[in-house]
Order: structure tokens, then sequence, then C-alpha cells
């Protein structure tokens, strides 16, 4: 089955460009359905690498779209309130009326990562427990029944309104690619979301979900394997080169080498796009979804053309 192609709307980018207004935007998000794109993705941090607030832009997606599933690539639980998470999960799900994806990470450590914590009263080593309990919690608000918990956050007897329109709430994709990353996927969550470097690497471990999910009694075949991809299209492939690491390097704030090292990039002509992304989807990835280096409505238009190669797979 050929895999879905999702597109990541520039929200970072545009931030950093001076340019915040959201019209555009939504415009992108437009645009990528009309093209046939499966699913739309808006990425997530509130001081660290500031950009719009991806519950909320994506809710305006969702009254703008009507077909392409909406995802975070991805959200930050660990940040947030589940009790209040849950909620406006459960609202843009209504809006959307089911197309919603959760996209979740546990943050790296970096020192703006660490300072963004702060700002945010949360205890950076407290994150990965904060983000298991909240999901958890998340999913117990979600069913609509009463729910008394006593934890990190305490409930007694309290019932979320609306619910999901998805009964039980959004599938839950999260992403990493240690050890413990992949036991939380296949013995917890709904799908694998990582930024992984190459096709072998995400076969491998993605087959290391599989056996995790068996040996949990889940069936492998109901989890989604996705990935998180970065290119830039031109047929002059130096320039493509150069425009990339410009891109890494401004985004990140660290070398393009090592970013390029530890996420999976393309630069270069439109043959070799396709036959790139359909590698990933030899591996195994059911779901791409692409970040590009600038020129976003080129971008959109190169791959809606490449869409019937990389299908072949």
């Amino acid at each position: 089955m050929p895999p879905r192609i999702g597109y990541l709307v520039p929200t970072r980018e545009r931030v950093m460009e001076g340019r915040p207004e959201a019209a555009p935007l939504l415009a992108l998000a437009e645009r990528a359905e009309a093209l046939g794109f499966d699913s739309i993705w808006v990425g997530d941090s509130i001081t660290a690498r500031p950009r719009h607030e991806p519950l909320t832009l994506l809710s305006a997606i969702a009254a703008r779209t009507k077909r392409a599933e909406l995802g975070t690539a991805v959200l930050l639980p660990a940040l947030r309130n589940p009790v209040v998470l849950a909620h406006g999960i459960a609202t843009l799900d209504q809006i959307s009326e089911g197309r919603f994806i959760l996209g979740v990470g546990i943050a790296s450590d970096q020192a703006n990562i660490r300072a963004e914590f702060v700002a945010c009263g949360v205890p950076f080593e407290k994150r990965v427990g904060r983000m298991l309990e909240g999901l958890r919690l998340a999913r117990e608000l979600w069913s609509g029944k009463p729910v008394t918990w006593n934890g990190r956050w305490v409930l007694d007897d309290v019932t979320l309104g609306p619910v999901p329109h998805r009964p039980g709430g959004p599938p839950i994709w999260i992403g990493g690619m240690v050890r413990a990353s992949l036991e939380r996927v296949g013995r917890l969550y709904d799908g694998w979301f990582p930024n992984a470097p190459d096709p072998d690497r995400w076969r491998r471990q993605w087959a290391e979900i599989a056996d995790i999910a068996r040996d949990a009694g889940r069936d492998p075949a109901r989890l989604t394997g996705a990935v998180y991809l970065t290119m830039t299209i031109d047929d002059d492939k130096p320039r493509a080169e150069q425009r990339m690491n410009a891109f890494m390097e401004n985004y990140y704030g660290r070398p393009a080498a090592e970013m390029r090292a530890r996420q999976a990039t393309y630069a270069g002509p439109a043959a070799g796009a396709a036959e790139w992304l359909a590698s990933w989807a030899s591996a195994g990835a059911s779901h791409l979804v692409l970040r590009f280096a600038g020129e976003a409505e080129r971008h959109l238009d190169a791959v809606a053309q490449l869409r019937p190669q990389i299908a072949r797979v």
C-alpha cells in the first residue's frame, strides 16, 4: 500500500522570519489538502523555539479542511496540565470530526528546552513520568466516565465534556529512538513517530517495536509506523545542499552536519527525492511527514507531482 504523505506547516519558520500572521499558514494547509496530502501537522514549542500554539492553530485548520488528518509533530504533554490538555484535544477532535492524531514527545536535553520547562514551572527531570501519567489520565477522561485520580493530579469523580469525536480519544504516536521509547510504543501507544537518521535504522527499530507489541499481547499490524523528514528539491544539488545546511543551522542554532547526522534530510533533484521517499516506504513506514526547507508552495506542488512514483513501492 502506498505511504500516506503529510505536510508540516512552517509555524516556527514564519515566526523566525517576523511573519507570524495565521492566514498564510491556513492557506498552506488548504493548499496541501487540495493537492492530495493525507495529513497536516503543526509543531510545538512555547519559548525554546517560539511558534503558534498547535492545538489552537489546528482547530482553525480543522475548520478550513474536510479530509486530511491533523496532528502535532510533536506536542510536549509534560508542559501542560493533563485535564486542561484533554479538554482542548477533545474539542479539537470534535471540530475535526475525528481527524486528529496526538503526536507526543518528551523533549531533548538542551539548555533552551530546560529553560522552557523552568518558564512553565515544570521540573525537567520529571518530564517522562508527567507525560506517561498525564496521557493515562487524559485517556481516562476521554472515556466520558467519572474519573477519580490520586497521583500528580487529584480528581474526585470528575467528568470531561465534550469527549473526543473518536471513541476513546485520538491515536497517540510517540517519537524517540532509545529503547524506552520503543517499549512505550509497543506496549502503550498507537504509533511511532521518530526523527530517524536513515531507513535502515528505522526498519530495525520498527521490527523491535513489533516484537515488543507481540510480547505485550498486542497486534503490531494495528500500530502506525511514521517518520519525520526534512527536504528541499532543486535540480542544482550543490545549491540544494547549501540551502538545507543554512536551514538546519538557522532553525536549531547548531552545526548543520551535527543535525543532519541525527535527522533524515534530502537535498537534490526531484527524481532523487522520489527514490528517497520510496526508500522509507520500503523500510515499512506507512506515513511520511514532510518538512520543507523553505519555499513551501513550490515544494507542495513538487511532492504532489511525485506521488505516482512514490506509490510504486
